[in-house]
């Protein structure tokens, strides 16, 4: 990305977006780089309405839509279900959560397990967020997959037939800001009868949002076993910030060169925890016998959390609770009803 006065160019191998405050703006930067001593060459398209694969329509004066029906065309195909009737309301993870299931049915079709994987992650980082959680749990076993383990990628192929043509609805909303929503599900994968090391991992959700828009979204397992429910809370927000710290910053920075056009207070970054205790340990500088294992690299945020001793601080942890938490369909399988409750406040459909 380039920053000039008034001007951005974002750049990716041969594919470039120029954003400007004034139409005569980009022409002037356009006209200089034709004229300039490199003698660069531009295919002129105009409007934007594809980049990188991703269809880019709009819908009113403030609304625009992402979608990728093509590749969801290609995945379904690969998959052999692009003729197979999908139901409206299947949801693309099911119960219980994958294994390694290594006594399991072995796999029924010959295609390549890692193929679909590869093109669903594409998906879900560009324009399909709500199965992030469905394919990272699929990607873990790439090395040996099982017949449950093929079901439950075919299973987000029905599911993406059911809405090729959708993506993500981006409706800006001036009076919100940079803004964070994180939860953590804790050793949710923990079964008894198989006492494997790998199923008491707790796994971390959640998603940037900027002006009300999803910017940024992840799904993974956290790295330490953790000891509580809080414990997985909070290094999941530790893991949130790491991401949204820089982020905040960079749009600082560009801030100063082609203004973002937020309410004052402009970057105070929100961040919605549905956990009290969690809450209670971003904001208490001291360590406690509970926190003092947790290794350094999870408090790096806490000289940045806005409290009434350090009323600098730019970030403010808020609760919300459980049922407004946009990040639990990043973390479990939810039921029917929530997740499309929070698919539609995160998606717009």
């Amino acid at each position: 990305m380039f920053l000039g006065d008034g001007c951005i160019v974002l750049t990716y191998v041969d594919d470039v977006i120029i954003i400007g405050d004034t139409t005569s703006r980009i022409d002037n930067l356009i006209l200089s780089l034709h004229e300039g001593d490199e003698n660069f060459t531009f295919t002129d398209e105009g409007s934007i309405d594809k980049y990188l694969g991703v269809d880019i329509k709009k819908i009113d004066d403030k609304s625009f839509e992402m979608t990728q029906p093509f590749l969801i065309e290609r995945i379904t195909a690969l998959l052999g279900i692009d003729n197979v009737r999908t139901h409206e309301k299947l949801t693309p993870v099911g119960k219980p959560l994958l294994n390694k299931d290594l006594n399991g049915v072995n796999r029924k079709y010959t295609w390549g397990y890692r193929s679909p994987i590869g093109m669903l992650t594409y998906l879900t980082g560009s324009v399909r967020p709500e199965i992030q959680m469905a394919v990272h749990q699929c990607a873990r076993f790439n090395n040996n997959p099982k017949r449950s383990h093929e079901q439950a990628v075919m299973r987000i192929g029905r599911y993406l037939l059911g809405s090729k043509d959708r993506g993500i609805v981006f409706s800006p909303d001036c009076t919100k800001g940079l803004e964070v929503y994180v939860d953590a599900d804790f050793a949710g994968m923990w079964d008894p009868e198989n006492a494997d090391a790998d199923t008491v991992y707790s796994r971390t959700g959640f998603t940037i949002r900027y002006a009300g828009c999803p910017v940024f979204w992840q799904s993974k397992l956290q790295t330490e076993i953790d000891l509580s429910t809080a414990e997985a809370e909070y290094i999941a927000m530790s893991q949130a910030l790491r991401e949204t710290i820089p982020l905040d910053n960079l749009m600082k920075e560009i801030n100063e060169v082609f203004p973002l056009y937020i309410p004052e207070p402009k970057f105070v970054l929100k961040v919605h925890e549905d956990n009290q205790s969690c809450i209670a340990m971003s904001k208490n500088p001291k360590f406690t016998n509970r926190t003092k294992h947790i290794a350094i690299k999870y408090h790096h945020f806490r000289k940045h959390v806005k409290t009434t001793s350090n009323k600098d601080g730019f970030i403010e942890v808020i609760y919300c609770s459980t049922h407004d938490q946009l990040a639990d369909i990043f973390t479990k399988p939810t039921t029917d009803e929530i997740f499309f409750k929070l698919r539609k406040e995160l998606m717009g459909w």
